[in-house]
């Protein structure tokens, strides 16, 4: 029955990233505790204005890592060129052991203007479901992420 999970999850996970990876608004890189990894590639999709998709696929630590954020919320402060986001979904991780479970995530970015490159800090942390049950609250990154749009 593991065994089915685990291949139903991946198929899950990895047939909606591909649909979604056509259309990429940004793609980059993120560094830090990504769901026990310390890299991961980094995509945002858009839902509409102040909605979007926040996708990581993330490597070391043994395996490889797949989290699908929706940020309901998406937020310009103030009149600047900095957005805040909060947002929650699944991840898991590929390796041993394996991991599902939850991510929360809130975070700040900044848009540069005449260039088209992101640069945003987050704070993820996950509650891991299966196969062990646990709470990680130490997901901090670094998003580096090239605007293709």
């Amino acid at each position: 029955m593991m065994k089915f999970l685990k291949i139903s999850s991946l198929v899950l996970f990895l047939g909606f990233f591909a649909a979604l990876e056509s259309h990429a608004q940004e793609v980059g890189l993120r560094f830090g505790n990504v769901n026990g990894n310390n890299v991961a590639l980094d995509a945002v999709f858009a839902l509409g204005e102040f909605s979007r998709v926040h996708g990581d696929l993330s490597f070391g630590g043994g395996g490889a890592g797949i989290d699908l954020l929706w940020n309901p919320i998406y937020r310009p402060i103030s009149d600047s060129e900095f957005n805040y986001y909060l947002g929650f979904g699944p991840s898991l991780f590929l390796g041993d052991p394996f991991k599902l479970g939850a991510a929360g995530e809130i975070g700040a970015e900044y848009e540069f203007p005449d260039f088209p490159l992101i640069v945003g800090l987050d704070w993820r942390p996950y509650f891991i479901l299966i196969e062990n049950t646990t709470f990680d609250a130490g997901g901090f990154g670094l998003n580096i992420r090239w605007r293709l749009n």
